[in-house]
């Protein structure tokens, strides 16, 4: 059999073009086979490594594509510890399935941060998502008490990543409340969120409205999470002025 059918046959395209390559090029006749066979995996291993962190962001939903952490300006009004940032940024929160929480007023960055958390994320190879909490609450009312409830939650819960943003913009009806719980409790000590809020932590129960579900989801949350404070000027301003300049 031709190599060409049993490489696609393996599905190994990108080790067959870079078989090609070494065939048409003479300068890959003076290396050693072992190391000509090395070139030829690794190509293949790069090529699928690309193909998943492309599924990955794509599956992702993020607002902001491009976030990066190499985009944030750690300016002294902003109250950001970049030693802090940077170590997050390595992924043992994922690891050891630890939260991050950002507060600060609206504009401050939070949402641009933690999805720059989700970019690097997926290139080490973990999914993200990024949901808006009033449009998730808005979706799970939607399909409650339908099997595709319970498939969401499902779907929901092999998420490594999970952002939760905007929380705490309007107070959560005691069903919503339950909701949260549910997609809370699935996580505990089983993946990571990250949860942007203009609300101070402090302000979280009264969000939450009933105090029962609300204990339950804080002593899942807040206890295993870092926990970031923005300050400083809106970032969507700063970036306005930049432009008008």
């Amino acid at each position: 059999m031709p190599i060409q059918e049993i490489t696609q046959k393996l599905s190994l395209n990108a080790f067959y073009t870079a078989f090609i390559e070494q065939e048409t090029q003479p300068a890959y006749s003076d290396l050693p086979f072992n190391k000509r066979v090395q070139m030829l995996l690794e190509a293949e291993e790069l090529n699928r490594d690309n193909k998943k962190i492309q599924r990955l962001l794509l599956q992702a939903k993020l607002h902001e594509k491009g976030a990066s952490l190499n985009e944030i300006h750690f300016t002294p009004d902003r109250n950001l510890d970049k030693s802090v940032i940077l170590d997050l940024a390595g992924g043992n929160y994922l690891k050891y399935f630890r939260n991050i929480i950002f507060t600060g007023p609206t504009g401050a960055g939070k949402s641009y941060i933690a999805q720059a958390y989700a970019n690097k994320a997926m290139t080490m190879g973990y999914s993200a998502l990024y949901l808006r909490v009033p449009r998730l609450m808005q979706h799970l009312q939607g399909i409650r008490g339908e099997e595709e409830y319970l498939k969401y939650l499902a779907k929901l819960k092999k998420v490594n990543l999970l952002i939760l943003d905007d929380f705490g913009v309007s107070p959560l009806k005691a069903v919503e409340a339950r909701d949260l719980l549910e997609i809370v409790e699935d996580r505990t000590n089983q993946s990571s969120l990250i949860i942007t809020s203009q609300l101070p932590i402090k302000d979280w129960h009264g969000y939450l409205h009933n105090a029962t579900i609300a204990d339950a989801i804080l002593d899942r949350i807040v206890h295993n999470s870092y926990k970031i404070e923005i300050e400083g000027p809106s970032q969507r301003k700063e970036k306005a002025k930049k432009v008008m300049k």
